[in-house]
């Protein structure tokens, strides 16, 4: 047959033409990996650069985690100091898990490198690795339904977190929340492709969406809501004929997820006494009503009316045409709307630039970047250039709306771990130190850079990692936490001030009748000692002489996004102006039975 087909250039022939390299037959398809790949790098680029104007600020609450994984790594438990009572003082597992990985390859908490912390290098080296994960799962969604413009779609997804930096601040914190952006990238990605290629029901989907679901509810307690995301997804595009392959998914689904959780939560109570983080607790979280809800419209008023309206009606465009754009597009809401729904019902954050809504950035930024390039797909010339123009005009509106916000918030972050590590680490080991203090206790509301540096025993007067602190703030019992920090406990040492007076009612009068006098005055409070704690009452006056230009200076010309030296240990040297510890002795070591020496 083949001396009767017509002559043909040879990679024309049938017979030909099925040996061709796999590699060489789909020219097209491989530029378009290159263009995918580019265009992740180019937007991890972009939101990296942003991220570079916060300096090394590492916000102090993610320091907290750092002295957990510290602890952990030496084999002392999770405990916030040696010789401390394990307590649940961290909410994100799956991220404390990732410092102690780090340690313990020397990554971490050990010394610099080029000059910067790994205290800092480690976790925004983590942070950017996410971000690129992140977009690469946008890349990855998009090329189920727009396969020649997923670069397209992965570009303007990219440029839209890159501009919100409530996004940008809090994935490069120190924080939890870039494992918690991916979490919720990966599972969008999972079902839509699952949607479009026909293979939600199948074990390995299910599976995977329910090993995602696990690693969220592990890294932020109401991660947990992105479990709901695949069954409803299933529910939505069930069909008959499929039902029952859809019952066996859900169920594999719910098993991969409910039985190593369920032996979480058994480890938890046994260790802690309780079913949920410490944290949680002493945060009051109440029982969620419906006008908390209400408090998403501030995410739409931060991100910028015009580019919301402008995603919306985008939005509502593709969900108007049947095809595959309408269904991955529903595939997508449900996860966005589960997270929008998990930050509505969560207590309100005393932390500047919503520190919560990071996967309802990521989801809301790829919902409107693929709804925008799906429509983009369908216009004419007229029609791409208003939507060119309509998308410019709102991205440029939006980082207008915030940069006054951002100024202030970039000109001072949310509380540092190294002012917190300076102000209360080193300044009250010296005050021990000068006040003949030994084997004191502090009680203070500002822990992480504090477990990082204290050479003290620790009260958590903010009760993260205080049980008997935490049950009266969530029982509204303050005459219960003031009984217990001044009667039961009486720490030697003391530190208060603004809400920390006013919310457990530790005020300068219930101070002086409980024996304690001012070190130093700040705001509403201070810093006070036990009076009959000091075998020298002359040390007092002394104290107060040595600390107020000092402390004045230091509060006064603090540096939010710099550095505070290679290591945070309680013998460390951080150069503060007039606050370093007269002597610096050998870092702290730890006996078998955890009590430091």
């Amino acid at each position: 047959m083949n001396a009767m087909l017509p002559a043909l250039p040879d990679n024309r022939r049938p017979d030909r033409a099925r040996t061709v390299p796999a590699a060489r037959a789909s020219p097209p398809s491989r530029r378009r990996r290159w263009a995918d790949l580019a265009a992740v790098l180019a937007a991890t680029a972009l939101i990296a650069a942003r991220a570079s104007g916060l300096g090394r600020w590492i916000v102090d609450d993610a320091a907290v985690t750092f002295a957990y994984a510290r602890s952990v790594d030496e084999g002392l438990g999770p405990v916030q100091l040696p010789g401390a009572a394990p307590v649940e003082g961290y909410s994100n597992p799956s991220w404390l898990a990732l410092m102690v990985l780090g340690r313990r390859l020397g990554l971490f908490d050990h010394g610099a490198f080029l000059g910067v912390s790994d205290l800092v290098l480690y976790p925004k080296a983590l942070a950017l690795l996410c971000t690129a994960g992140t977009l690469a799962c946008i890349a990855w969604t998009a090329r189920a339904v727009l396969p020649g413009r997923a670069w397209a779609v992965t570009l303007l997804a990219g440029t839209a977190l890159a501009t919100n930096l409530s996004y940008v601040a809090w994935s490069f914190s120190g924080l939890e929340n870039p494992l918690y952006g991916l979490s919720a990238a990966a599972t969008a990605a999972l079902l839509v492709r699952g949607v479009i290629r026909g293979g939600l029901t199948a074990p390995r989907t299910a599976v995977a969406a329910a090993t995602i679901a696990l690693l969220a509810a592990l890294t932020r307690p109401d991660g947990a809501v992105l479990a709901g995301a695949y069954p409803l997804v299933l529910v939505l595009f069930v069909r008959r004929r499929e039902l029952p392959r859809s019952v066996r998914a859900l169920a594999l689904h719910a098993g991969v997820v409910a039985v190593p959780y369920g032996a979480f939560l058994l480890w938890r109570h046994a260790v802690f006494g309780l079913w949920v983080p410490n944290t949680a607790v002493a945060k009051a979280q109440q029982t969620p009503r419906l006008a908390q809800l209400a408090r998403t419209g501030d995410l739409l008023t931060y991100a910028g009316w015009a580019f919301a309206l402008i995603g919306a009606l985008c939005a509502g465009a593709v969900l108007a045409r049947p095809g595959k754009g309408r269904r991955a597009l529903v595939a997508l809401l449900v996860p966005l709307l589960l997270s929008l729904l998990a930050y509505g019902v969560l207590g309100r954050d005393w932390m500047a630039l919503y520190r919560f809504a990071t996967p309802v950035w990521v989801l809301a930024a790829a919902v409107a970047a693929l709804s925008a390039v799906a429509l983009w797909e369908g216009e004419g010339t007229r029609g791409r250039a208003v939507l060119a123009a309509a998308l410019t005009g709102a991205l440029v509106l939006a980082h207008a709306g915030q940069a006054e916000r951002e100024a202030s918030f970039k000109a001072r972050p949310t509380l540092s771990m190294c002012f917190v590590a300076e102000r209360y680490g080193q300044v009250f080991n010296m005050y021990a130190e000068r006040l003949g203090l030994r084997h004191a206790t502090v009680a203070l509301p500002d822990l992480g850079g504090t477990l990082l540096t204290t050479r003290l025993r620790v009260l958590d007067l903010a009760g993260l990692t205080d049980r008997r602190v935490a049950r009266a703030y969530a029982s509204g019992d303050m005459s219960a936490l003031r009984d217990h920090v001044l009667r039961a406990e009486r720490p030697d040492l003391l530190h208060v001030h603004a809400a920390w007076v006013d919310k457990p009612g530790l005020t300068p009068a219930r101070l002086a009748d409980a024996g304690y006098v001012p070190l130093y005055r700040q705001q509403n409070g201070g810093d006070f000692v036990r009076a009959d704690a000091v075998p020298d009452p002359a040390r007092i006056t002394a104290v107060r002489s040595w600390a107020k230009p000092r402390l004045d200076g230091l509060i006064a010309g603090q540096d939010h996004t710099g550095a505070c030296g290679a290591t945070l240990t309680p013998y460390s040297a951080m150069g503060v102006k007039g606050v370093v510890p007269a002597h610096a002795g050998p870092s702290r070591t730890v006996t078998p039975r955890g009590h430091a020496r």
